[in-house]
């Protein structure tokens, strides 16, 4: 991996790991629902420059039934459950969860073709687990009432982008597309679908401040639309399996996030959990680091 290469990973780790930070702020004045619409609408019409630039097109007419399908799964509901958890849990715990996905991915995975997990797969898996299970014992003792849900909520945005990761790569389920166009026409799907949402969610009673602006500002163009392109390059460079290690950095960037301008405690529990999840996911996934810093371009190889 060279530096720049290197540059984009950390940097994208701290735009993802970052989000959670920005949900926080802005999920108490906004609500969930409205928060995540702003959210892929400004991610959508970012995305749709960038496509226009490089002349990509969406080729809805074929593809609309996929575009569907993975604003749901991978938009549309993973975003708003965890908006929904925002609303209770810490930005820390937020982004420790989010790095179950690859877990859930494996296991689906092996479900799908039903080839049984390895060995190493299942001792990951017992250890992701045993992580969880540190983190929510300990979160819901502070947590106020309904904290189990918004627990319980961010494990299923986790589970649900395993569900997209599998059904992006496969072949029967999923057109060949580039990243940018599964992005762009996910993000409009994500769009529609949460729309009607809107219909039934309360409007804030006053007009946000200038900080809650710019957090959602940011957390559509930055976090959703700018992480995409620089998601993108990575795999271009490095391949899908090195790109990977952006899952095990954005848990560090949400903690010292949460840490830095939330004011969350980082406890044992965090420190221990956090170790476990990330290990168990390495384990789960196959996951090596030698394979990332010895990553070259496939052209290269």
């Amino acid at each position: 991996m060279n530096k720049a290469s290197l540059l984009r990973l950390v940097s994208l780790a701290a735009i993802w790991g970052a989000s959670f930070l920005f949900m926080r702020i802005v999920v108490p004045v906004v609500g969930p629902t409205l928060l995540i619409f702003v959210r892929v609408v400004l991610a959508a019409i970012f995305l749709a420059v960038v496509g226009s630039q490089l002349r990509q097109s969406l080729h809805l007419k074929s593809n609309w039934q996929h575009y569907l399908i993975l604003g749901a799964i991978n938009s549309a509901i993973p975003f708003l459950l965890f908006a929904y958890a925002a609303e209770v849990v810490s930005a820390s715990l937020l982004a420790i969860l989010n790095a179950t996905a690859p877990i859930w991915g494996a296991v689906i995975g092996a479900l799908w073709s039903r080839t049984p997990l390895s060995g190493r797969a299942q001792i990951g898996l017992l250890l992701g687990l045993a992580g969880v299970a540190i983190l929510a014992g300990v979160e819901m003792l502070a947590l106020p009432e309904g904290g189990a849900m918004a627990i319980a909520a961010a494990l299923g945005a986790a589970l649900c982008y395993g569900i997209a990761s599998i059904y992006a790569r496969s072949a029967k389920s999923a057109p060949t597309l580039t990243p940018l166009a599964n992005a762009h026409g996910s993000m409009w799907a994500a769009t529609l679908l949460i729309l009607p949402g809107l219909f039934f969610t309360p409007m804030p009673s006053k007009i946000p401040g200038t900080d809650v602006i710019a957090a959602v500002l940011i957390l559509g163009v930055i976090c959703s639309g700018v992480a995409y392109l620089l998601y993108f390059r990575l795999i271009a460079d490095l391949g899908a399996t090195s790109a990977l290690t952006v899952t095990f950095l954005i848990p560090v960037f949400g903690v010292l996030w949460g840490r830095l301008f939330l004011g969350e405690a980082i406890g044992w529990h965090t420190l221990a959990g956090t170790v476990l999840v990330l290990l168990g996911t390495g384990l789960t996934t196959g996951f090596s680091l030698t394979s990332v810093f010895s990553a070259r371009k496939p052209q290269d190889a």
